[in-house]
């Protein structure tokens, strides 16, 4: 963890984007305004387990499998529940296998 006080005071926010997409848009709109790099770090990772949602949702059971869907929305659901548990014991707890990439991809969202 980068800054143990950006943590605390970003915290509630974090919590915030994980509580759906409008969670997410709330943590966003209310970040703009008083940046804290805690809460940021967040929304880069939900905004990137949204995209993979979305996707998961339009072209994996549209095109592919509803089984295999429901496996990946159960493996998304896991990953969720990480960044969960991460954000409210205040620390940046990586989605895994993606979240590095997330940060990078994202890393506008400040």
């Amino acid at each position: 963890m980068r800054n143990l006080s950006a943590a605390q005071d970003g915290k509630t926010n974090a919590i915030i984007a994980h509580i759906t997409i409008i969670g997410t848009i709330i943590a966003f709109v209310l970040n703009n305004s008083s940046k804290n790099e805690f809460t940021s770090f967040y929304l880069r990772q939900m905004v990137g387990l949204h995209l993979l949602s979305f996707i998961n949702e339009w072209f994996i059971r549209g095109y592919v499998s509803g089984v295999v869907s429901w496996a990946i929305t159960a493996l998304l659901v896991a990953f969720w529940f990480v960044s969960l548990i991460g954000a409210i014991n205040e620390e940046e707890k990586l989605v895994p296998f993606l979240g590095e990439q997330f940060q990078d991809w994202f890393k506008g969202i400040q």
